[in-house]
């Protein structure tokens, strides 16, 4: 069995307050695009895990495919599988890739080995993995809550819109970035602004993140000025980033000029 699990943006992110566990509650709007790595799962004699593509950094059982396939492992009685991850999207970037390989490894599991988990409990084994790994499940855009795991179908369609999302050659801590991070209630909720026309989200739909690594990192900074410049109407670093997008009508001819070999547009062109 193959699947394609895909990649995320942020539309917005605020953290709004320090929980008592350490981690924070944040408001964001999860959005997912066509980015995808590829996951292939086949029976074997004994459990194997191979990577290509990307490099990942750190033992094979800290990947959350593994993690996934370990968890269910305690919950059901699974034949052997081998397993081939090919990471395309970007480590490090504020895209999800990692959630989005472990949770489509619970997807594909409950569907190869007919497991019958309904989508809210294969959301509840995804939040074991990571606080976004949920949002994968039902892969639709969604206002996220909590530490992401709190999930609320959204409608809305950005189909009429070009994504493009350049990747800098650099990777942004997550734990880094939430340590300089001041939580803080926003003038402007991020389930308001969106139901705005996405030519008024300039000025209103923020990421909070951008502050700190736009200076510690100016670079990122650039790239979301350049990007507003070729005539983004929205532009953003993704998440704790390094990643950053732009949502244009139409594609400047001068794109490859400015971020050669480094940027993705979806649709493809």
């Amino acid at each position: 069995m193959i699947s394609f699990p895909n990649a995320k943006i942020n539309l917005g992110l605020h953290v709004v307050e320090r929980r008592s566990d350490g981690y924070h509650n944040l408001e964001s709007l999860f959005y997912p695009v066509e980015l995808c790595d590829i996951l292939e799962v086949i029976p074997g004699e004994r459990f194997g895990f191979q990577s290509t593509g990307l490099t990942i950094e750190g033992p094979e059982e800290e990947n959350l495919v593994v993690r996934a396939w370990r968890l269910l492992q305690k919950r059901f009685d699974l034949p052997p599988v081998r397993i081939h991850l090919h990471k395309v999207i970007p480590i490090g970037a504020g895209l999800g890739g990692g959630s989005s390989d472990g949770a489509f490894m619970l997807k594909m599991a409950n569907d190869l080995f007919m497991l019958g988990m309904t989508e809210a409990k294969l959301e509840e084994m995804a939040a074991a993995l990571g606080a976004d790994c949920p949002f994968f499940i039902g892969n639709r855009a969604a206002l996220a809550t909590g530490t992401g795991n709190i999930l609320q179908p959204v409608d809305l369609d950005l189909s009429g819109y070009k994504i493009v999302i350049v990747k800098p050659p650099l990777a942004v801590s997550t734990g880094m970035a939430y340590k300089v991070v001041t939580p803080r209630r926003p003038d402007h909720t991020v389930a308001e602004v969106v139901t705005r026309p996405v030519e008024e989200w300039k000025e209103l739909l923020v990421n909070d993140f951008e502050e700190h690594v736009f200076a510690m990192f100016p670079e990122i900074g650039t790239i979301r000025e350049e990007l507003f410049r070729l005539g983004a109407v929205y532009a953003s670093m993704s998440g704790s980033g390094s990643s950053v997008y732009g949502l244009f009508r139409e594609i400047p001819s001068c794109l490859a000029d400015k971020f050669p070999g480094d940027y993705f547009v979806f649709p493809r062109l």
